[in-house]
């Protein structure tokens, strides 16, 4: 299949995780893929390391840009990192839900405020975590609970989607419903090794959960031949809608 197969809506819900040391490896990736990838994730290691140019790079050559930075703060700091993020041009941009609805409330009304439309993403459970990683943490719910508590209050709050594992997807379209944006990493194709994920799914089966966007980085930036590896994902997103 080639990349113009697939249609330009189902290019822009597969985001492909720049999960890369540096811009040289970024940029690399971004040309490797082409014209299949529309949509890349920044998050902490690259952005850390190059820092908003990176941004500013992707955006300036057509490229959306989700910023997972997950941010984590006071009321009035995370609003401040919103109007930051969107002035980069970004289209998405996380916080973590637990920072509270008061921080959610604030990063919303700043994305609300913004010259173009920005999406403020809640994370919920981190796809890396086992029921007794949660545990540990001091939840007593299960992480089904634990991420339908905090989808809840990241809609009371006003953000337009959340991030969550495809495990917990089908849950969160019944109970939330449609509106919601649900973008969804540990994404691993048929074969692929899970790495440290521990709640996955392959392509066809988050979007058929109800996902609206799938994060795929290793099965990509790993792969021998990225390119290729892009338009056999694509392929099985096709297929599944």
């Amino acid at each position: 299949m080639s990349s113009s197969a697939a249609s330009p809506a189902v290019r822009d819900r597969l985001i492909i995780a720049l999960d890369v040391p540096n811009a040289a490896h970024a940029q690399k990736l971004v040309q490797t893929v082409g014209d299949a990838g529309t949509f890349y994730k920044v998050g902490l290691e690259l952005f850390t390391a190059e820092g908003p140019s990176i941004v500013r790079d992707l955006v300036a050559s057509g490229k959306k840009v989700f910023l997972d930075l997950k941010i984590h703060e006071i009321p009035n700091s995370a609003a401040g990192a919103i109007r930051s993020a969107a002035a980069l041009g970004v289209s998405m941009v996380t916080v973590h839900a637990t920072g509270g609805l008061k921080m959610m409330q604030a990063a919303s009304i700043a994305a609300l405020a913004a010259p173009h439309r920005i999406t403020v993403l809640a994370v919920t459970i981190l796809t890396s975590l086992h029921e007794e990683d949660i545990r540990q943490i001091g939840y007593a719910s299960s992480a089904a609970d634990q991420v339908l508590r905090l989808a809840r209050l990241a809609r009371n709050a006003g953000c337009g989607g959340l991030v969550s594992s495809p495990q917990e997807v089908q849950l969160l379209r019944r109970e939330l419903g449609s509106d919601l944006a649900i973008v969804t990493p540990g994404i691993r194709p048929l074969g692929s090794d899970i790495g440290d994920q521990a709640r996955i799914a392959t392509p066809a089966d988050a979007l058929r959960a109800g996902a609206s966007h799938l994060v795929v980085g290793r099965p990509i930036n790993a792969a021998d031949d990225p390119a290729a590896a892009t338009r056999s994902i694509l392929a099985q997103m096709q297929e599944a809608l």
